[in-house]
């Protein structure tokens, strides 16, 4: 792949990391990772929709290693194996509970061996969502309650 190319994946894959979950899991009423869109827009553990055989490799697990004075220190990791520019998880975003974004990690396929990342929120409360983009099967989320 070339620069140009990979320039322009990356920029997709940040506009659609955060706006595609503030236009479709934004104002609902039940459970946001059960609405409509997913399974066709973003991908969960209940609604893999295509790619009901990719979950395992897919969906981001979100682990607390701390709580301390309000800090939170975190990782997010994703099981898929980084095939350089061939097939590799382009980065991880963190969401707040109204769909904000918090912080992101981006991977560098050439260098990346393990699709983790290691983030730290000050002062917060309830859902905290993870996005993981492959370049090739898409966006997946998963959610914690912290």
């Amino acid at each position: 792949m070339n620069r140009r190319n990979f320039v322009r994946y990356g920029f997709a894959a940040s506009v659609a990391g955060l706006i595609v979950p503030k236009l479709t899991l934004a104002d609902q009423k039940e459970s946001p990772l059960k609405s409509k869109m997913a399974g066709s827009i973003y991908y969960t553990k209940d609604s893999p929709g295509r790619w009901s055989k990719k979950v395992g490799g897919h969906l981001p697990e979100i682990k607390i290693l701390e709580k301390i004075n309000g800090k939170i220190k975190l990782n997010v990791v994703t099981t898929h194996a980084m095939q350089g520019y061939e097939h590799y998880i382009v980065k991880h975003i963190l969401l707040d509970k109204d769909f904000k974004f918090l912080a992101e990690n981006m991977f560098n396929p050439a260098k990346d061996k393990k699709p983790l990342s290691d983030f730290s929120i000050t002062a917060y409360s309830g859902p905290l969502y993870a996005l993981s983009v492959c370049n090739k099967h898409d966006t997946w989320v998963n959610v914690i309650q912290l």
